[in-house]
């Protein structure tokens, strides 16, 4: 589209269209430091808007927008969000069979008032550990 609107401009201007090798549309380029100033400043400003602002505009998006609320946690979460709870995957062999004995001792009183088979006593072979 741009070439057609090229075609129907005189010859001379024809050729400023058209960009040399290495050159851009805005051969001065955006000054160094352009755009990390902007970004500073608007963090900046955020950053002190929040610190007067902030838990109050919380709580009324909150309470107002919930559907907007979620929507900002989510944003903030970590993309790959590891939510492995298993607080036993360095424990040695030894220290998992001491646990497994202290989860057995602790539902055991449970399982002799229901037994695996029903009421105290249970029909099930006891297990040996």
């Amino acid at each position: 589209m741009a070439d057609e609107t090229a075609e129907k401009l005189p010859a001379h201007l024809r050729d400023d269209l058209k960009f040399k090798p290495g050159q851009s549309g805005n051969p001065a380029g955006r000054p160094k430091g352009a755009r990390s100033k902007l970004g500073e400043a608007f963090l900046e400003a955020m950053h002190n808007d929040f610190e007067q602002h902030g838990v109050e505009a919380i709580v009324k998006v909150r309470s107002e927008k919930p559907d907007q609320y979620l929507k900002v946690i989510a944003s903030i979460l970590p993309k790959d969000l590891n939510v492995n709870i298993n607080n036993m995957d360095d424990l040695t062999d030894d220290q998992l069979i001491q646990r497994i004995r202290q989860l057995d001792s602790a539902i055991r009183p449970f399982l002799d008032t229901q037994g695996a088979g029903g009421p105290v006593g249970g029909t099930e072979p006891e297990t040996t550990h």
